[in-house]
């Protein structure tokens, strides 16, 4: 497992026993004719922070202070931020 500081862009990326610090404001959009939803928190470990982007069902199951494995995720970069999500084939979990 990853720790923060060690995030690059455009690369896969798991991380382990990261706390959500801030959770943003749920954001509801339409795409191809579904309804989906998504939302950015924040995460730290002990080397740092960055952002988690929630998609759909993830939404919901995820409160600040929880504590979370991310397995094979992806991350980018977006506004000078490093940023990480599941993306296709990644997992998250509640630890």
């Amino acid at each position: 497992m990853a720790k923060i500081s060690e995030a690059a862009a455009n690369q896969t990326i798991s991380l382990d026993a990261i706390e959500v610090v801030e959770k943003g404001d749920t954001r509801e959009f339409s795409r191809f004719g579904k309804l989906g939803k998504v939302c950015t928190c924040k995460i730290k470990d002990d080397s740092g922070e960055m952002d988690l982007t929630l998609w759909n069902d993830e939404v919901d199951t995820v409160a600040e202070g929880d504590k979370l494995k991310l397995s094979d995720g992806w991350c980018k970069e977006w506004n000078g931020r490093m940023q990480a999500s599941t993306g296709k084939n990644g997992k998250l979990e509640k630890l």
